[in-house]
This record gives structure tokens, C-alpha cells and sequence, in this order.
């Protein structure tokens, strides 16, 4: 597929995240201004609900998008999405209905510069999972704690590992990120320690984001999976290693993984992505039929990690690597989580897990990149790095790439603030 031309000039640029072929959700304000729901157009913000009030959209359901997130849309299902995204294109295209462009009232009203406004958290966040499903970011960490013959669980190659998160401490893009506290245990210590974690980490993720519901007790097939999810996020699961290895044993992360979680605040959706889609890799072992998938469910998105001291002029590029790389899908890892029966939310967030490429360069943490801590980063400005220090701030960015144009996700970033006081 080509790129979608736009009467609004920055929409055709080839180094945009946001052509018409686009069209991500999101929420945001100016200032003084309440939250609407807004879609991406080159270097602008276009308002939703402007174009809502104008009768120049609809989900087919009532207003949807005067509201401070996307959630009443996404529960509208498949053909109202389909009918927005297909409007919003005759709207914005070079040759289409003209009602926008041709309103000089609208457009002012509707079409705003990035620049001028904050962006919030896209969506509602009803519960939040986070998946374990990266095989090279599996096999690294299990290389370093239990030895290469052991790296992998017995399960990890029949079943798609996960968690329960908190959707409490889920933030937008943007959000600084205090260091939490915790209990840990040295290695050459009798008992654990209380204090700020000292070995804080990122994991480069996607998030999948639940459009429409299943009913509890009922499991859904993979290819149903597939059609519940609305859209995917960046996401950046904030890890405190130190934590994490002496609370893990025998129930998983807990305090370690709760603190904060940042994504992206553009949710972009399945038909933006529609072109890109790549199978999952050759299975190792043959996987049970509720898993079997009827076609290719991943997809083709550059991803990259930039970190940044408080004290540097510029950011480094400390990873680069593929969505692609993973070993389950997000219907695949949904499917699973309703196959006991469990009700899946408008609203549910699903973490991809770890996404690492085979080389080093493309690995999706610190505790990979650094091996443990073992061996140091060096940043461009000179500055090394096993973890994260406060003042760092860490930026995830992704792409798909079309022949002239990009389905891109903007940035996903969050600064280290110190650890709390405690009185």
C-alpha cells in the first residue's frame, strides 16, 4: 500500500509518524481546555468531538468522543471503528468530501498543532497483564540465573507465561518515574535490606489494547482474540531487578513491577497496521489447537530505545529490534487468558513481554544490555551505566515502514526522579 496524500501537508512527509494511512487515538487538552479524544494528522492534533458535534462523524451510537478517553468508542466494536476510520479519510484526503477543509470555522476549531497541547492517557485502563513472550529476552534472562541447558521453563514453549499487573500506576508518555523502595537481598547478605532500588531497569514492550468484551465462562479462539483487540501502545514496563529477585520465588513479580508502567499516548489500530502483519516463528513445539493460528498475527514494527543522562545534550540509541521478534502473538497471549473462562474488559491492557532481536544490539532491557551488570554501557556523551540512574530519562519509539510513508507510534518516555522520603 501507498501513502494516502492529505490536504494537510505535514501528513505527507515520509519521516512523520502520522499519514492519513494512520489515524491513531488519543486525548488531549490546551490549556484551559477539557479532555477530547483526538486522532493523529502529520504534525497536528485533529479533535474528534469537534467533528462529532458537526455531524461530520459518527460511531453510530451516540456521542463518543467529548469524553477524557477512548473507551466508549473501542466498546462500539469492529464496524464502528471501520466507519470512523473510513470518514475520517474522506474527510482528510487529497480529492474527498471537502466539509472540513472548506470550513475555515472547523478547521480552526479542530485542527490543532502538536505543539500547543498535552497529551493524556489514551484509555481507560481496566486491567492490566503483562507476558513474558520475547523467546531471546527469555532465554538471556534464564541463561544468567539458571544457566544455559535450563534457561527456558519446561512451559515457556506451549504456553504463552504471564502475570497480573496493576492498571493503578499505568501512565502516559511523559510521566516522570519515581525510583521506588523495597526490600533486597545482597547476595553475601544473611537478610534483606530496605531502601531505593539500585538496579532499575526498562523492558521494551508492545501493549495490545482491548476494544471489545468476551463473557466470563466463555473462551474465545485466537482469531476471535484477534478481532477484540482495538489497537497497540508502546509500552515500557519499569523494572526493579533487586526487588524482583528476592520477592519472585515461588508467586512471580510483585513490588518489583507495580510501580509504573508507560506507554505510548497514541493507540494505533489494527487497520493501520493491516499491511504489516508477519507470522509468529516456526514452533519448536507443536502447540495445543486453542493456540493454532488461522493466519499471520504479528507484525513488522522497528522498534528503538533512547536513553538519556540529566546532564547530556542529546539522547543515545541503546537498542534497536523488531516486534516481529516475538514468539507469541496478542491474540494468541488473549486467547489464552479467556481460555479458563476469565472476562476480558473493554479497556484490558496486554504487555508483550521483552522484546529482544539475537544480537546484542537489539536486546530490550538493561539487565541484557549490561549482562547482569557485568558489562557497562557506555552513552555517547562518555557516561557508562549498568542501570538506570536518577535524572536518566528512557524513550521507546517504533515504526512500521510502508514503501513512502510510516505507521509510527510517536515516543513513550519517562524520567528517573529519587526515591521518596519516608518520615
Amino acid at each position: 500500500m501507498r501513502r494516502i496524500d492529505s490536504w494537510v501537508e505535514s501528513a505527507n512527509s515520509t519521516e512523520t509518524h502520522f499519514p492519513l494511512n494512520n489515524l491513531p487515538y488519543g486525548v488531549y487538552s490546551r490549556a484551559g481546555s477539557q479532555l477530547h479524544c483526538c486522532t493523529a494528522i502529520g504534525d497536528n492534533v485533529l479533535d474528534l468531538a469537534a467533528l462529532e458535534e458537526a455531524g461530520l462523524i459518527s460511531a453510530g451510537q451516540g456521542p463518543v468522543f467529548a469524553r477524557d478517553n477512548i473507551n466508549a468508542f473501542m466498546a462500539c466494536g469492529a464496524a464502528a471503528w471501520d466507519a470512523v476510520r473510513d470518514r475520517l479519510i474522506q474527510l482528510l484526503k487529497d480529492g474527498g468530501d471537502p466539509a472540513l477543509r472548506n470550513d475555515a470555522d472547523l478547521r480552526a476549531a479542530a485542527i490543532v498543532p502538536m505543539d500547543d497541547v498535552a497529551m493524556h492517557m489514551p484509555f481507560q485502563v481496566a486491567e492490566y497483564t503483562d507476558f513474558y513472550s520475547g523467546r531471546q529476552h527469555a532465554e538471556n534472562v534464564g541463561t544468567m540465573f539458571r544457566g544455559k541447558e535450563n534457561a527456558l521453563p519446561p512451559n515457556w514453549l506451549h504456553i504463552p507465561i504471564g502475570y497480573n499487573g496493576r492498571a493503578s500506576t499505568v501512565v502516559v508518555s511523559g510521566t516522570d518515574i519515581r525510583r521506588p523502595l523495597g526490600q533486597m537481598k545482597p547476595p553475601d547478605a544473611d537478610a534483606p535490606v530496605f531502601g531505593p532500588c539500585r538496579r532499575l531497569d526498562i523492558e521494551l514492550e508492545m501493549g495490545a489494547v482491548v476494544g471489545t468484551p468476551n463473557t466470563m465462562g466463555q473462551p474465545v479462539s485466537v482469531d476471535e482474540a484477534d478481532d477484540m483487540i482495538f489497537g497497540y501502545v508502546l509500552l515500557n514496563d519499569w523494572s526493579a531487578r533487586d526487588i524482583q529477585a528476592w520477592e519472585y520465588q515461588p508467586l512471580g513479580p510483585f513490588q518489583a513491577k507495580v510501580f509504573a508502567t508507560s506507554i505510548s499516548p497514541w493507540v494505533v489500530t489494527k487497520a493501520a497496521l493491516e499491511a504489516f502483519r508477519v507470522a509468529t516463528p516456526e514452533r519448536e513445539k507443536q502447540l495445543l489447537p486453542y493456540l493454532h493460528e488461522s493466519r499471520p498475527l504479528l507484525y513488522d514494527i522497528e522498534l528503538e530505545v533512547l536513553m538519556q543522562s540529566g546532564s547530556a545534550q542529546k539522547p543515545t540509541s541503546i537498542s534497536a529490534t523488531n516486534y516481529s521478534n516475538m514468539y507469541y502473538s496478542a491474540a494468541q497471549q488473549l486467547a489464552h487468558h479467556a481460555i479458563g473462562g476469565c472476562k476480558m474488559n473493554t479497556g484490558d491492557l496486554l504487555g508483550s513481554g521483552t522484546i529482544s532481536g539475537p544480537e546484542k544490539s537489539g536486546f530490550g532491557s538493561l539487565l541484557e544490555i549490561t549482562w547482569g551488570g557485568k558489562e557497562p554501557l557506555t552513552l555517547d556523551g562518555g557516561e557508562t551505566r549498568t542501570f538506570i540512574e536518577d535524572g536518566d530519562t528512557l524513550t521507546l519509539t517504533g515504526f512500521a515502514r510502508g514503501e513512502d510513508y510510516r505507521i509510527g507510534f510517536g515516543a513513550c518516555a519517562g524520567t528517573i526522579l529519587p526515591s521518596p522520603e519516608l518520615s
